[in-house]
């Protein structure tokens, strides 16, 4: 027995582990992901999110003030100013491409007959023997050290100039009704199937059952012909009747399952006492299957929500239907080297699956596998 408790023992650790390993490979990113949506555009360009509270370094390319702006002093023709609008630190600086970072902060270096002094803080000094011409001011390479930015622009920017608030809204117009028709229809077809004697219940088990391992890509250019036939084509209504077709098995397997594990005691007691079919369904068997019901209801959702393909197909790239995964895929393709932008479309896009998974996360288990124990 002690060598049996010892096995159970490092298995159960093992199990720890490996959930604990699963749960920061999926948590790490995502916090990422929340952190590179709040930063400034240079820094999230050149550094990790890791580094976020951290000074970074950057190498830039500034140009000092306009020639005309020289003034004539005893030592020559001065320009003087800031590289930078606010508080900054540098490092290092240079005059040629090459050599970006040749000389330290207070030294000075020269061309073409001009001396350049850049001070630590950004502040330049240009002295020329002669008076500078041209239209444009002399380039200088610096290397400074910035603090930490954060900002909101970025999910300003998301919400309302990159069209995302409008996909939002239409996810959304989607999701819901996509998620609310087939749990409706699964309820009453998981309760006849659980409850209700006819012929030929368990060849309809097997029909749900056997749908469960058929992809739904062979159904979507068939079902896109039948909903341009009868005029429901890229239409919200084809959508919605697709998610409820594709989630139909699922929901009614998970759903029976549970149904059918209620204790039958309650159920031989309401028709004894003269229910029907249809009140039991309501006053007994829908409260009672409220966690089976959540459970799915995330599964649902969570699909429907991050579905790019039946929304392709069904919905189009309409712009005022595009949906957030299709939007996405669009700035993917016209910004993607807005690293900002993206990430913080991307956290606007899963905000809501996780909020939702996360509120009805203590449903998820207990529906699963409440079915599988009998008077579950």
């Amino acid at each position: 027995m002690d060598n049996i408790a010892g096995v159970k023992s490092r298995l159960t650790w093992a199990v720890n582990i490996a959930v604990l390993v699963l749960v920061l490979l999926w948590t790490i990113p995502t916090f990422g992901l929340l952190v590179s949506s709040f930063r400034d555009r240079d820094q999230i360009s050149t550094s990790g999110w890791w580094t976020a509270l951290s000074s970074s370094e950057r190498n830039l390319t500034l140009r000092g003030a306009s020639p005309s702006e020289a003034i004539e002093t005893p030592d020559g023709w001065v320009i003087e100013g800031n590289l930078f609008d606010g508080p900054a630190e540098i490092t290092a600086f240079g005059i040629n491409a090459n050599r970006p970072t040749e000389f330290a902060p207070g030294d000075t270096a020269e061309r073409r007959g001009a001396f350049i002094t850049v001070q630590q803080d950004g502040a330049y000094r240009i002295v020329s023997a002669e008076q500078p011409e041209g239209s444009r001011g002399t380039r200088i390479f610096v290397t400074s050290m910035e603090a930490p930015k954060f900002t909101l622009d970025n999910y300003r920017n998301v919400l309302f100039s990159e069209g995302i608030g409008k996909s939002f809204i239409n996810t959304f117009t989607v999701t819901i009704p996509a998620t609310i028709i087939p749990i409706l229809v699964a309820a009453f077809a998981a309760y006849a199937l659980a409850w209700m004697e006819f012929p030929g219940r368990a060849l309809l088990i097997a029909t749900v059952v056997g749908l469960l391992v058929v992809p739904l890509q062979m159904a979507l250019i068939p079902l896109l012909r039948l909903h341009n036939e009868i005029g429901i084509g890229k239409d919200y209504l084809g959508i919605w009747l697709a998610h409820t077709g594709f989630g139909l098995p699922l929901a009614i397997y998970l759903l029976r399952n549970y149904i059918a594990g209620l204790p039958r005691e309650i159920i031989e007691s309401a028709r004894v006492d003269g229910a029907t079919d249809f009140e039991i369904f309501r006053k007994i068997v829908l409260p009672l299957s409220f966690p089976a019901l959540a459970s799915f209801a995330i599964f649902q959702f969570l699909w429907v929500w991050n579905d790019l393909l039946v929304a392709t197909v069904f919905l189009g790239n309409n712009e005022d239907q595009l949906v957030m995964t299709g939007r996405l895929r669009e700035l993917l393709g016209s910004r993607g080297g807005d690293w900002e932008i993206l990430a913080a479309s991307a956290f606007v896009s899963i905000a809501v699956p996780l909020l939702v998974f996360f509120g009805l996360q203590k449903y998820l288990v207990r529906g699963l596998l409440s079915g599988s124990v009998k008077g579950g």
